[in-house]
């Protein structure tokens, strides 16, 4: 019988995905990622994900004195498809050189490699993230760029998409960069299914802001500040400007702004295209629309200024990602 902790992954049809423990953990973080990876979806109707759990240790003590135990070690973790790495034990200290050698290793071999929260200091210690660009929990963005100057730090948004190496921000962004990644696997449709089964929103782009200004406050101000949202949502097709939208608030173009970045933490004119963006990858998925076609269902002046903005949000252009996940849909 093998020594604990020392157990290799069996062969799967499904892609493997693995998630280290460490110690001191939260449920939740954990929880991040077997909700959207673990449990089984038979309605979907599609190859699932297979996830292990794994640790360096076979016994992991985690906030609330909870203790978990798995026989799946570093050997485990190293051979999975995409291995997520959802925090350190404390981003001062250096990881264990067993686990850096089993990011590297598993790099080496094109495996797709996660960080969730403080697990970047992990992925920039294994020098994953050399001249590349990152992010992680606004808290340790500071202390990470310090440490590795190498790593270019983001500490406003929720996650980066490096290709093969990913990296988002703390606890919730977690749960952006999971259905990130299955909206990359599965498509658009798969995604937002796997969302309403979370009750969570379907996709809130990387490059959204960590945290807003101010906190919500329980004023009519917000209330108008939603309602404009939620009727813009309803005419994504119509030309909709900062004033049109105003004056359905009724406020002032220069108060409306302001309410606006405190309730959202962005721009109405750049959440507006974010929201369009994210109309049409539905539409290039399932549809056989021109992209004209698109464009203008989703409130693009132009097929160009559509692209121009899909290139921005998406790092790709319209065609290629509707090369890629009809090809993923149809498989």
């Amino acid at each position: 019988m093998p020594a604990p902790g020392s157990l290799r992954l069996r062969r799967t049809s499904g892609h493997r995905v693995t998630v280290l423990l460490y110690e001191g953990m939260s449920a939740f973080e954990l929880g991040i990622v077997t909700e959207v990876f673990g449990l089984p979806r038979p309605e979907l109707d599609v190859d699932w994900y297979d996830l292990t759990v794994c640790a360096q240790e076979p016994e992991v003590s985690m906030l609330g004195r909870a203790v978990v135990h798995t026989p799946y070690g570093l050997a485990a973790f190293a051979a999975g498809d995409t291995l997520i790495v959802p925090g350190v034990s404390d981003v001062y200290a250096d990881p264990a050189p067993e686990l850096v050698a089993a990011l590297r290793s598993a790099h080496r071999r094109g495996a797709r490699i996660v960080s969730i929260c403080s697990g970047a200091f992990a992925l920039a210690a294994a020098g994953l993230l050399d001249g590349q660009r990152a992010a992680t929990h606004w808290r340790y963005a500071d202390t990470l760029a310090r440490r590795f100057p190498s790593v270019t730090v983001d500490a406003d948004v929720l996650y980066v998409d490096g290709g093969q190496v990913l990296t988002s921000a703390g606890s919730a962004a977690g749960l952006d960069l999971c259905l990130h990644l299955v909206r990359n696997d599965h498509g658009a449709t798969i995604a937002n299914a796997v969302a309403r089964r979370l009750v969570i929103s379907p996709h809130r782009s990387g490059g959204q802001a960590q945290f807003i200004e101010a906190p919500l406050a329980p004023e009519p101000e917000d209330d108008r500040i939603v309602r404009t949202m939620e009727w813009a949502m309803s005419h994504l097709d119509s030309t909709i400007s900062v004033e049109e939208l105003a004056r359905r608030a009724h406020m002032s173009a220069r108060s409306y702004l302001r309410h606006f970045k405190q309730c959202s933490g962005t721009s109405p004119m750049r959440w507006l295209i974010e929201r369009r963006v994210q109309a049409s990858l539905a539409l290039l998925e399932t549809t056989d629309a021109s992209i004209e076609e698109i464009a203008s269902a989703t409130g693009f002046v132009t097929a160009t200024t559509y692209r121009h903005h899909f290139g921005r949000a998406m790092r790709t252009s319209p065609t290629a990602y509707r090369r890629a996940f009809r090809a993923s849909t149809v498989a």
